[in-house]
């Protein structure tokens, strides 16, 4: 599969590219990281899941040249755990938190991914629009799972992908 073949934009924009990520985008991912979390991952625990996660893909999604958003999964068995997902406040509002989801739902599926499954914070109503909107439905809550705010976090499944 081709890097950009990963997923498209919503709206077709040549201006919008998705591909794997790679120890070259670190400085952009970890900016981004910054500005999305209270308790960002660190630059080992990026280069950890890129250079030794054997279960791990990451892509990024480029938006006129830069790098404005990333997600990642872990791929076991015919199933998908969306790890993280972020994009940089300044490329908000340009629906590349769908870009990315649907990259990694693409990229899932040439797997041979049939269900995928996420957390998402109880206070986070965007994200939990966009997977409402993907078929992503709620089918648990880990109490107090973030353990910087001690927010619960809803379990959320795709099935079938």
């Amino acid at each position: 599969m081709s890097d950009e073949s990963a997923g498209t934009s919503p709206s077709g924009s040549p201006d919008v590219i998705v591909r794997d990520m790679y120890m070259a985008d670190l400085d952009a991912v970890m900016g981004i990281e910054a500005h999305s979390f209270p308790t960002p991952w660190s630059r080992n625990a990026f280069q950890t899941e890129l250079l030794e996660n054997t279960f791990a893909t990451y892509l990024v999604v480029e938006f006129h040249g830069q790098v404005a958003a990333y997600g990642g999964m872990w791929i076991i068995l015919d199933e998908a755990h969306v790890t993280n997902i972020a994009v940089h406040p300044d490329y908000r509002g340009h629906h590349l938190g769908e870009t990315i989801m649907m990259g990694l739902m693409a990229r899932a599926r040439v797997l041979g991914v049939v269900r995928m499954t996420l957390e998402v914070r109880r206070g986070n109503q965007v994200a939990q629009n966009l997977y409402n909107k993907l078929g992503f439905v709620q089918l648990g809550v880990r109490r107090g799972y973030y353990t910087d705010t001690h927010e619960d976090a809803f379990i959320m499944w795709k099935d079938p992908m």
